[in-house]
């Protein structure tokens, strides 16, 4: 089977709309972060290699860098999502006929729940990041496609919003209070910021349409 981030668009919608669990929601938040990250590249491209932007151009050189970084972990997160998910069905299907088996079992299950609570945070992150990117590309880029960096915003936004609620999810089932009140700690810092930094760049942004 090819990896996701191979396939026409059309074949990861038909996917997407199956009765298959994967894809689901987190593959389609990394690729919403992911499709931010390259409107940003988008600006950035625009811009480069103007001469009326040359004195922004390092600027955005390094933006687009920034930027292509973000986009390429952004993608591989799509396939680590399915991954992390297959592997938590696959933790609930083990046998539990003996006490032995059980414990097993659950054991498996916190596990991986564990890491099926890091990975949409790390795209909850990656988000967040792009969401900041896309203030740099509305200020210093071309302003003949603001327009367009205000669509990378907000496809990080939608992309950070559903990563966020896979983490609740997860880490609703983990036993280990400790680590899941850590984890959802510092995804309330990250969607405090995010959703201040969001309101502002989109209101700026349409403020210069």
């Amino acid at each position: 089977m090819s990896e996701i981030k191979d396939q026409p668009i059309q074949q990861f919608l038909d996917e997407l709309a199956s009765k298959s669990a994967t894809p689901g929601g987190g593959s389609a938040a990394a690729t919403m972060g992911a499709q931010g990250a390259a409107l940003i590249s988008m600006v950035c491209n625009l811009t480069i290699g103007k001469p009326k932007f040359a004195e922004v151009e390092a600027d955005m050189q390094t933006l687009l860098s920034d930027a292509e970084t973000l986009r390429q972990q952004l993608t591989d997160m799509i396939k680590a999502d399915v991954d992390v998910f297959n592997r938590v069905m696959a933790s609930y299907g083990l046998p539990k006929e003996t006490d032995v088996e059980k414990a097993a079992r659950s054991a498996a299950i916190q596990d991986v729940l564990k890491e099926a609570t890091d990975v949409p945070l790390d795209c909850a992150k990656a988000c967040a990041k792009v969401i900041a990117l896309s203030q740099i590309a509305a200020e210093k880029g071309n302003p003949n496609v603001i327009s367009d960096a205000g669509a990378g915003l907000m496809a990080a936004y939608g992309g950070l919003k559903i990563a966020a609620l896979n983490v609740y999810i997860n880490a609703g089932s983990l036993k280990d209070r400790d680590f899941a009140e850590a984890k959802l700690a510092e995804l309330a810092t990250i969607m405090q910021d995010a959703e201040t930094n969001t309101e502002i760049i989109y209101q700026a942004i349409k403020a210069k349409l």
